[in-house]
């Protein structure tokens, strides 16, 4: 039975509704700014006329006639003078505005629930952050919290951002003393959010922030990037130096991308992508096969054999899509020799003072979804290992502009070769992962918590020995799939190139041009 696609409030999750309502807070924060002077103005008029309605309700009745008498000549007066309707109505609108000032007085420190909060996460640190043999401990039981937490601010009663001072002797080098108090701050600051802990060895401090989730609304489509660069996902705007426009809706932003460069100068020409099921590593490598068409021609081998790529076959530049073992072999076999074909023109025309052939400097790229299936049916009909013939590709590639991605799941990772390991230096971990999985991947822990609920896409990023990143691909379904919404499904299928007819199918070139043939007159029988 075909599954119906979620209503977009379903499917977008608390993401939309989070965005609404810091939409409305930014909203009613710039009107009130905007209406400020008004609204004192108001306030005070309001005063103006309490405070004269109650003056009149306390004079005594014998009294008003005199007193209406005095206020009637006083706005006669002041009719008659030059200038005196404008100089009244400045007095009136100054005693207004100093009536009606904000004179309630500022808050000075956090609330008694925050500094609750805030004593109650100074003395779970203790443990960590002390030792009997300090003489004047800055963490003890019943000590002065503000001094080991000099910033701090909060957002509707929950800590969004915490500077916390530790003492020099604490062990902030040892990865598993840093993981415990990262994991302890996460805990008792409150769960289901994502938070970044910055470490200062040098300065002894600790900022701990809120991290705002990353969007994943944002579908497939024609990013802005130079030959050679490829958008893996979107991260945060202090990770990367550069934005991108992007198209959500009806809408058109900067966001910031994790753009990944290959070709004959890119120091990470290849890339692993690890998840778990549903994780969205075949969404990526979709992703990057939609941008690699733009340039380049591509060859797909799909392990699962579940026709996740189906949408790419007959398609320009697209030469292969092989979900069989025999397929893989020579698919792969192709472009071993491809790679040493390259390779050669590229040496010959360079020895011959010439510039390199045209079809030496088209990008090629090979993605592999899932290699270790191969593997074990390769074993079990003794045939070679299909990464084996990865190796020529791999470790020449880049001189030959051949990118290979591969994709496998946390479970198969044992099956992958030395080769396929060593030569893809950009990684990606996607899905639900604990710390100790991304580190394997990537060669670095992530400096951010996981969240409770990981969307389809949603990871790490690393490019070569660089900083580890938040990333979120964008949505690139498989437009046969029933379960794709429809938006989602068109923005993939204004990606993908135009069919193309197989020789077989086209018509002849002469038939074409020559006119039909006439038939012949019938010649007269002799009588």
């Amino acid at each position: 039975m075909a599954r119906l696609p979620l209503p977009r409030i379903l499917s977008s999750g608390s993401t939309s509704i989070t965005r609404s309502r810091e939409i409305a807070r930014t909203a009613a924060d710039s009107a009130t700014d905007v209406l400020h002077p008004l609204i004192t103005l108001t306030r005070g008029l309001r005063q103006l006329a309490a405070a004269g309605r109650r003056k009149w309700t306390d004079t005594p009745k014998d009294r008003r006639g005199s007193v209406l008498f005095l206020v009637a000549a006083v706005v006669l007066v002041v009719a008659l003078i030059p200038y005196g309707p404008l100089l009244a109505l400045i007095t009136v609108m100054a005693a207004a505005a100093w009536k009606g000032r904000d004179r309630s007085p500022a808050q000075a420190g956090p609330t008694e629930a925050e500094a609750d909060r805030l004593r109650a996460l100074y003395e779970a640190l203790v443990p960590y952050f002390s030792v009997a043999e300090d003489p004047t401990p800055l963490f003890a039981h019943g000590g002065e919290w503000d001094k080991a937490f000099p910033e701090y601010d909060f957002d509707d009663g929950r800590l969004v951002r915490l500077l916390v001072r530790y003492p020099a002797y604490f062990t902030d080098g040892e990865a598993a003393s840093r993981a415990r108090v990262e994991q302890l701050l996460h805990t008792k600051s409150g769960r289901g959010r994502e938070y970044r802990f910055d470490w200062d060895e040098e300065g002894n401090q600790l900022v701990m922030t809120v991290l705002p989730p990353l969007p994943t609304s944002l579908a497939a489509q024609r990013f802005v990037t130079a030959p050679g660069e490829t958008v893996l996902g979107f991260t945060d705007a202090d990770a990367v130096q550069r934005t991108v426009p992007v198209t959500e809706g009806d809408r058109t932003y900067d966001a910031p991308p994790v753009i990944w460069r290959t070709g004959t100068r890119s120091t990470e020409p290849h890339l692993l992508v690890v998840g778990q099921p549903g994780s969205g590593t075949s969404s990526l490598l979709r992703s990057i096969a939609l941008q690699a068409l733009q340039q380049g021609d591509v060859v797909i081998v799909e392990g699962s054999g579940t026709g996740e790529y189906a949408c790419l076959t007959g398609r320009g530049g697209v030469l292969a899509v092989e979900c069989s073992l025999p397929g893989a072999l020579a698919s792969l076999e192709w472009a071993a020799h491809e790679t040493e074909r390259r390779l050669i023109a590229a040496n010959r025309a360079r020895q011959a003072g010439h510039p390199a052939p045209e079809d030496t400097r088209r990008p090629l790229w090979i993605l592999l979804d899932r290699p270790s299936v191969f593997g074990h049916l390769a074993a079990a009909e003794g045939r070679p290992d299909p990464q084996q013939l990865l190796q020529v590709p791999l470790r020449h590639g880049r001189a030959a502009n051949v990118t290979v991605v591969v994709a496998e799941q946390f479970d198969a990772m044992d099956a992958l070769s030395e080769t396929v390991r060593s030569h893809t230096r950009a990684r990606v971990v996607l899905g639900a992962a604990v710390p100790g999985q991304v580190e394997s991947v990537l060669g670095e822990p992530p400096h951010t918590t996981p969240t409770r609920d990981t969307p389809p896409g949603r990871g790490y990023a690393r490019l070569g020995t660089g900083p580890v990143m938040r990333l979120q691909v964008p949505a690139t379904p498989d437009p046969y799939d029933d379960a794709t919404s429809e938006a989602h499904r068109q923005a993939v299928i204004e990606l993908l190139p135009d069919p193309v007819l197989p020789p077989e199918t086209a018509p002849p070139a002469q038939a074409r041009i020559q006119p039909p043939a006439q038939e012949p007159e019938p010649v007269p029988a002799e009588g």
